[in-house]
């Protein structure tokens, strides 16, 4: 019954979704999701599942601004942590947003969103929103086609903002997969700190020179 849910509630607050003391960590902490997962595992990658024109989720085509549901650029990515699905990550912002407001969109191929939107100066992140997903929800449908399994311990937890460039809006939505609480650091090379992050020489140079910009600016 609940499990066939198809929206999400959205909550301003983390309390809202009643998370556990690990998934809050998670949910809550404002870096870059990218290089907090780096921190956990040894061997990162971003699989890239999709970047087509598609719809927006009914819960989305407002949050950017539209004035309908209509055509937007959608973006489906896994973040696998030593092969493992750890977040989905979903972008999406409208069809008509340009190139001087999002430059990089659509060539990112297989590198990471995260790590270059908190690079630009330019960018600034709105609040962060909080969700629990059920087998219903076409992100979790996703989640499930894309690990060959069928269901999930529900819920799933999840997280979205807006962030914005310019006059252009993205909604990015991270949804975790349960492992993700089984993660422990185990790169003491890589340093989080909560006002920015930092990286050894040895593991940027595995790192895509568009990842390499270290200052979060606006984008918190």
């Amino acid at each position: 019954m609940t499990h066939a849910r198809t929206q999400a509630k959205w909550h301003d607050h983390a309390n809202g979704v009643a998370p556990s003391a690990t998934m809050r960590d998670w949910l809550t902490d404002r870096v870059s999701l990218t290089y907090k997962l780096m921190a956990h595992c040894q061997q990162f990658r971003v699989q890239r599942l999709r970047q087509q024109r598609a719809l927006p989720l009914a819960e989305e085509w407002r949050a950017i601004g539209l004035p309908r549901r209509q055509q937007v650029q959608e973006r489906d990515v896994l973040l696998r942590c030593d092969g493992r699905p750890m977040v989905l990550g979903h972008t999406v912002l409208a069809l008509d947003a340009t190139t001087t407001e999002w430059p990089f969109f659509g060539s990112l191929g297989e590198r990471s969103l995260g790590s270059t939107l908190f690079g630009d100066p330019l960018v600034a992140r709105g609040q962060l929103q909080y969700a629990r997903l059920y087998g219903g929800h076409p992100l979790v449908r996703r989640m499930c086609a894309a690990s060959g399994v069928d269901s999930f311990p529900y819920p799933l937890w999840a997280r979205r903002s807006a962030f914005r460039r310019k006059t252009g809006i993205m909604l990015v939505t991270e949804v975790f997969f349960p492992e993700i609480e089984e993660l422990r650091r185990e790169r003491a090379d890589i340093k989080i700190l909560s006002a920015g992050f930092s990286i050894t020489s040895d593991l940027s140079r595995h790192i895509h020179p568009a990842h390499q910009l270290l200052s979060f600016g606006a984008a918190r």
